[in-house]
């Protein structure tokens, strides 16, 4: 399927990856709008986040002012991460701390309160619509597909009116209940999704709460982070246009895809496209046989387009899955962490571009 060139210009101008003629055109625009050559020198804070999503997005607005430390490393699960002395005495140290919020850190403030730490916290997700599910616990979500396995066995005409008004009857995140159980090691207790990155249009208030942060602690600076978050912003925008207009070539009946885990709720809000998952929205429980059961029998009654691998799992499930359900290995999408300095995932916006295409090469 053929993209015309005007849709590929803001991703080019996003990801750096076009002739020497639009690169030395781009780095020109960005050197007219610096309201400086060089800023001036000021203090540079040390700030500690969470994992390295935020990490890079930090780097972006606050520049040379400011040395940033995360807690998860490149290529990291914060879902599974496990605090050490080291993470104590690192935000011990800050000046700023910056965490996702909405219960995808379920140990940071456990983590501050033993460091001592008394600073300025920023929760970055602040003023982010939040995704809410009303949900099953995984016990509950066992017993009912044991219940739909015994009616198939006796009547399959039954089963299969059942199975049809289950699925309908689902919420948003279909047969991913697993990390939804009140109390569960990663604390997300009110059920809100915590991967509100991978919308473009809530990276944009992550950024803006950033800025904001920053400018408070450095007002020196507030013209250069200004600057900085204003351009890092179009960039967001610009990609955020090419995935609307890229997707959209794609018949909205195809856009029906297979991830690891419950990660993708953001993204399939912003542009539908619709993900089943293996797993809920943390990575800490492995599914019942029962549930792997039910998920493929639906992949192939809804014939689902392609299955992904996410970059942190164990590709053996996703692999089964594919060989039992005649379903194809779509490729690796790159979700909780970036990936090492210098490799194809290592800046939030390159994550985010490599997951669109791939998406859209398994969806055509």
């Amino acid at each position: 399927m053929h993209i015309h060139f005007k849709i590929w210009l803001p991703l080019m101008m996003v990801l750096g990856i076009s002739s020497t003629v639009w690169s030395q055109t781009v780095q020109q625009t960005v050197q007219q709008k610096s309201p400086q050559t060089i800023e001036a020198k000021t203090k540079k804070i040390k700030v500690v986040v969470s994992f390295s999503i935020l990490a890079d997005m930090v780097k972006q607005v606050g520049g040379d002012a400011v040395e940033v430390v995360s807690m998860v490393g490149y290529g990291a699960d914060a879902h599974v991460f496990s605090p050490t002395p080291a993470d104590v005495r690192q935000i011990a140290q800050a000046q700023w701390v910056v965490t996702n919020g909405l219960g995808f850190e379920g140990w940071v403030n456990r983590l501050i309160t033993a460091s001592g730490y008394k600073g300025p916290v920023l929760v970055a997700s602040q003023g982010v619509a939040a995704l809410v599910e009303d949900h099953e616990s995984a016990e509950a979500v066992d017993a009912r597909t044991k219940h739909e396995e015994k009616s198939n066995a006796t009547s399959n005409a039954t089963s299969n009116a059942t199975s049809s008004a289950t699925s309908n009857a689902m919420p948003r995140s279909t047969l991913n209940t697993n990390a939804h159980v009140k109390g569960h090691s990663h604390d997300h207790h009110d059920a809100q999704d915590p991967h509100a990155w991978q919308s473009l249009s809530n990276a944009k208030i992550y950024v803006e709460n950033i800025r904001a942060g920053l400018v408070q602690l450095l007002p020196e600076s507030r013209a250069a982070i200004d600057q900085r978050a204003s351009d890092y912003q179009a960039r967001i925008d610009a990609l955020d246009q090419y995935t609307h207009q890229a997707l959209n070539q794609i018949p909205l009946a195809n856009r029906r895809v297979m991830t690891t885990h419950d990660a993708f709720g953001y993204f399939a809000a912003s542009y539908h496209v619709e993900f089943l998952s293996i797993q809920g929205w943390s990575t800490d429980r492995e599914p019942s046989a029962a549930q792997v059961g039910q998920l493929i029998r639906q992949i192939r009654q809804d014939r689902i387009k392609a299955l992904f691998i996410e970059h942190l799992a164990d590709p053996r499930l996703v692999e089964r899955i594919a060989d039992e359900t005649g379903a194809k290995l779509g490729g690796t999408l790159y979700v909780d962490a970036l990936t090492a300095p210098g490799t194809p995932a290592d800046t939030y916006l390159k994550m985010f571009a490599l997951n669109v295409e791939t998406i859209l090469k398994a969806l055509r």
